[in-house]
């Protein structure tokens, strides 16, 4: 059977350019590797009663435009704001978090008068540049190298945008795009819990540490998304992440679309420089007029397309991408909620993201073990526990906690992960709750334990790099993935791009998704309103 389009990998961006061509018209099948939907963001049960978002576990970035295009909630999607969060310090003190900014700012004057006034101004302006960058998110960014009519216009809608800022204002958006989250800290803060606390958006998922040029940016990335319209805003995606890869399958079927899981790709098919289909690796091929990735720019191109394919100059550029894995993953059920030792009991605090490295310096430190080619000895974590706002996760009384953690080496010395390592790994961060929160070993019923190694193997994220591709300033907008191949197109006719390796980069966003759908909708020609014009939010 012939399709329009083939998509490969059920992640969130493949799927989201699935469902837009499906209700364009268009015949789409989605080709997934793994035996489930929904690639980094999945539901699964790997313990009797307990739902994992394994991978990805939290949403915020992902866009309301798409949510409301495909009609999401529709399909059971919905997102729980929460409340609270805490950085706990070894003298047994915290520093609380609240979603509204007053109370931040009243906690914030317990441990800093100066830090409650320097809030405001910090808040100010950091959605300064929030509000700058959000409207290029859902836009296809411009070559600056080429003078066709629509890279012309979207330049100069660019310069407008930029020159409508004022003279200090240009000057301080390109110090922030290249300065290091703890420079950019240290203009308003001096407190060092307070300063960790807002460091933390900038070092996750990123093989950088807080005093790495280029880190504030990454920061500035985890803050454009919202959860009912309240900017900054993270919330719990009920039943798990996989919840919105749920809720998108639903909308693809609905719209006429197929998916064929258990099914990975060995190789797209190339004739005379166009894509024509992809073989399987169980030897069937199916046939399409064009191909999108879903996979990650170097998966794509260096193993899955013949090289003699492709010009050498791209297949450079392609290995020269920055994706560098820094982060790995516990998922552990819990026979009940544990005790934080700082924290008071019931407070609203176990709610959100419980963080226990309360300074910069102890971030650079975990950061340091990662560039010597090892796993943080004293881990950044993000520990939350979902079920304390959704209690479909896990059986009454019982309690599901997730830990995103910084610093996890995608080899540990130059040599692969073994079974032990991982296992080291695991126990030291279970080690590392437990001096918090004392007895919290007696609670574990069991513990998944994803180092880079498993990332990479089970999701397919190259050196289990979360975004697909450092969000660094060389790797932003027209440069990514690579200079003159940042429209969603590739050197090969019909062979696209889909994925987080693309502008405007990682998080479960699906822009990506989205404005490779509306590339090949403007391709071909197809009437409709997204092909014309992109939202501006």
């Amino acid at each position: 059977m012939n399709y329009d389009a083939i998509i490969i990998g059920a992640g969130h961006n493949g799927l989201v350019t699935a469902c837009y061509l499906a209700r364009a018209g268009l015949k789409v099948v989605v080709v997934e590797k793994n035996d489930w939907v929904g690639g980094a963001a999945v539901s699964r049960s790997l313990h009797p009663g307990f739902t994992y978002s394994n991978c990805s576990y939290v949403s915020s970035l992902f866009r309301p435009e798409i949510m409301r295009d495909l009609e999401l909630p529709k399909y059971g999607l919905q997102v729980l704001p929460y409340e609270g969060g805490a950085v706990m310090t070894r003298d047994g003190g915290y520093l609380a978090i609240f979603r509204d900014h007053e109370a931040n700012r009243r906690e914030f004057s317990r441990h800093s008068p100066r830090d409650a006034e320097a809030y405001d101004p910090y808040s100010r302006d950091v959605f300064r540049h929030c509000r700058f960058i959000r409207p290029l998110l859902m836009r296809t960014p411009p070559d600056p190298a080429r003078f066709r009519p629509r890279d012309l216009a979207e330049l100069a809608w660019l310069g407008k945008k930029t020159f409508d800022l004022s003279e200090s204002q240009i000057y301080e958006m390109i110090r922030f795009w290249t300065m290091s989250i703890s420079d950019f800290l240290d203009e308003y803060f001096e407190n060092p819990v307070v300063k960790a606390y807002l460091a933390v958006s900038a070092i996750i998922g990123t093989a950088l540490g807080p005093m790495s040029p280029g880190s504030a940016y990454v920061l500035l990335h985890h803050y454009m998304g919202d959860v009912d319209g309240n900017v900054g805003a993270w919330g719990y995606a009920r039943g798990g992440m996989g919840s919105i890869t749920a809720a998108l399958s639903a909308s693809l079927t609905d719209s006429g679309g197929e998916i064929r899981v258990g099914k990975g790709v060995e190789k797209v098919l190339v004739q005379n420089g166009q894509a024509v289909g992809v073989a399987l690796d169980d030897g069937e091929e199916i046939r399409a007029k064009r191909v999108i990735s879903n996979m990650d720019v170097k998966r794509t191109f260096l193993k899955h397309v013949d090289e003699a394919e492709l010009p050498a100059s791209f297949v450079k550029q392609v290995r020269n991408f920055k994706i560098r894995g820094s982060s790995g993953k516990l998922n552990i059920a819990l026979d009940a909620a544990p005790k934080f030792t700082a924290l008071p009991e019931g407070s609203p605090m176990y709610k959100g993201d419980l963080h226990f490295t309360d300074s910069i310096e102890r971030m650079e430190r975990a950061y340091d073990d990662w560039k010597a080619g090892h796993f943080s000895r004293d881990p950044f974590q993000d520990v939350m526990i979902p079920t304390m706002i959704d209690p479909t996760m896990a059986p009454p009384g019982k309690h599901f906690m997730s830990c995103f953690v910084q610093y996890a080496p995608p080899k540990i010395e130059g040599q692969d992960w073994t079974d032990a390592d991982r296992d080291a790994f695991g126990q030291t961060c279970i080690n590392q709750i437990d001096d918090y929160a004392p007895g919290f070993k007696d609670l574990v019923l069991h513990a998944e334990i994803r180092t880079p190694r498993e990332l990479e193997a089970e999701v397919g994220l190259t050196e289990g790099n979360i975004f697909q591709g450092e969000l660094t300033f060389d790797q932003l907008l027209f440069n990514r993935p690579v200079p003159g191949y940042a429209q969603y197109r590739s050197p090969i006719k019909d062979l696209w791009i889909c994925g987080s390796s693309t502008h405007p980069g990682g998080g479960v966003m699906g822009a990506p998704g989205r404005n490779a759908a509306a590339e090949i909708l403007r391709d071909i020609r197809v009437p409709t309103d997204m092909s014309d014009a992109y939202a501006v939010l």
